[in-house]
């Protein structure tokens, strides 16, 4: 974990001992504007031009000092037009995550409100990030991001901005830390662990089903999944459910901790980089643990559906029919299209518990990398559930788009033999809203049948899950941790609902 100490400071003396003092730059038609303090920098405002500088976001140029002042300057971009707490933050983690090999930077952005305040703390300390668990020595000592990191704002918070950026950087470096393990050492039973150990101290009930339990709870997606591996599968439900919460929000996450594709085996290209495939459970997971920290007033319950997705001789076949939980019988056509088999358990489960509304996170298809890229993730689901994410998505920032669930595809999933195949065969179209079409199938009535299903929306995140290029903003090359701010501000509009 290399989460940085935030704090805010409304002293820019601050910068006179740190390593680095972070000003943002703006970019206009008339060429780049500083955004802070001109009138100590006065140099700075008439080079910018020649010094290469545009404003542009995900620039950062680093300049001298003279003695006396901080070691160095840094500009980072801020893009166009006045920046607002998007902007904000994105340029504070490009700074933090561009700027490794020193202790201490004071970033002095142009912040008016508590809410930028908290978007430049939340962007430095996401952005800081390292990943050395498994080096032979200590990262080198010019490559680690800053330890400490200080914020400049003209008036002291009224609340501790600093603790809360803490603990949703912690939330999604722990989102990273989990993708990252190599599979060797994260598997269905460590995964469980872990969780038992992040959770120890927070108001949290966790309960671990493994073999037969999951066998006699009907959990035949989970189990089918997780035959043909040495290592067992698991469900892990984690409750937080605070005294006097009115809305009750559940989670449920994808934990394929590797996937080889099973007998419908990847080829070799497409089996690297499969340890993401966890990457949906590992988010639900630290969004309730988050909430617990921040004390948000929503009960909420996680559901990590995890497994290890192996070909041997007590793997699952194509042809093969499973029972899920709730008495749903699907067959499998395709073993590597086994997260949806994991997450119909999952969301029958949740289901049984009436819950307000469900969101599901899986790293789900290759085709909405195909149809969103990298840095957007798909949402599917009710049309007015799926609103109510998409605006949760734009206050955190985060990119969301709505997708169709067509109801003629699923026609696509007849079966010949059960109530549902879990794929098609020979047919790639709409592959990302077939795989929301089949787990729509298993979200359950509202306590109340009349009344419909529990409003669910299916968040996929294969694309925006992982990030396979240069950095950008607080996103290094690999796990974004994608969705754990939204769903946290989710937490926190059902909690005033």
């Amino acid at each position: 974990m290399t989460v940085p100490a935030v704090r805010v400071s409304t002293d820019i003396a601050h910068s006179l001992s740190s390593d680095v003092l972070v000003i943002g730059v703006g970019s206009s038609d008339d060429g780049p504007v500083l955004h802070a303090n001109a009138a100590t920098f006065p140099a700075l405002v008439s080079n910018l031009a020649a010094i290469g500088m545009t404003g542009a976001k995900d620039e950062l140029v680093r300049v001298p000092v003279a003695a006396g002042e901080a070691r160095s300057i840094a500009l980072v971009g801020l893009g166009g037009g006045q920046p607002d707490a998007h902007a904000l933050r994105y340029a504070a983690g490009t700074a933090a995550r561009r700027l490794v090999g020193v202790e201490s930077i004071v970033i002095d952005l142009p912040t008016t409100t508590d809410a930028e305040v908290l978007a430049v703390l939340e962007g430095a300390a996401i952005g800081a990030y390292s990943y050395t668990e498994y080096r032979a020595s200590s990262l080198d000592s010019t490559k680690r991001p800053a330890s400490d990191v200080t914020v400049v704002s003209a008036a002291a918070p009224e609340t501790d901005l600093a603790k809360r950026a803490a603990i949703v950087a912690t939330a999604i470096h722990r989102v990273r830390d989990l993708v990252n393990a190599p599979p060797s050492h994260l598997y269905p039973e460590s995964f469980a662990s872990a969780v038992t150990e992040f959770a120890d101290g927070l108001p949290l009930e966790v309960t671990i089903l493994a073999d037969d339990e999951l066998a006699a709870g009907g959990f035949g997606g989970i189990v089918g999944v997780g035959a043909g591996s040495t290592r067992s599968p698991r469900l892990v439900k984690i409750s937080y459910a605070p005294q006097g919460a009115t809305k009750h929000l559940a989670l449920v996450g994808k934990g394929i901790t590797f996937d080889t594709g099973g007998l419908s085996l990847k080829p070799a290209a497409s089996m690297v980089g499969m340890k993401y495939d966890m990457a949906g459970a590992a988010t639900v997971m630290a969004v309730v643990l988050a909430a617990a920290e921040l004390g948000i007033d929503t009960r909420i319950t996680a559901w990590l559906c995890i497994a290890e997705n192996m070909p041997s001789g007590s793997a699952i076949r194509p042809n093969d029919v499973l029972r899920m939980r709730g008495g749903k019988t699907v067959e499998v056509l395709n073993t590597d299209a086994e997260g949806r088999l994991v997450m119909a358990d999952g969301l029958v489960a949740a289901s049984e518990e009436f819950p307000d509304a469900i969101v599901d996170v899986a790293t789900l298809t290759g085709a909405a990398r195909v149809a969103l890229g990298d840095r957007y993730a798909g949402v599917m689901g009710n049309d007015d559930f799926v609103a109510e994410v998409i605006a949760a998505a734009d206050i955190a920032g985060e990119s969301f788009w709505p997708m169709p669930l067509p109801t003629e595809l699923r026609a696509a999933l007849n079966s010949d033999v059960a109530d549902i195949a879990n794929a098609r065969i020979g047919n790639t179209a709409a592959g990302m809203l077939v795989a929301g079409v089949f787990l729509q199938e298993f979200v359950g009535a509202r306590r109340d049948p009349a009344e419909g299903r529990i409003p669910w929306a299916h968040l996929d995140i294969a694309g925006s899950g992982t990030n396979p290029g240069g950095g950008f903003g607080f996103n290094a090359k690999g796990p974004t941790g994608m969705s754990v701010r939204t769903l946290l501000a989710l937490a926190e509009e059902f909690s005033h609902a």
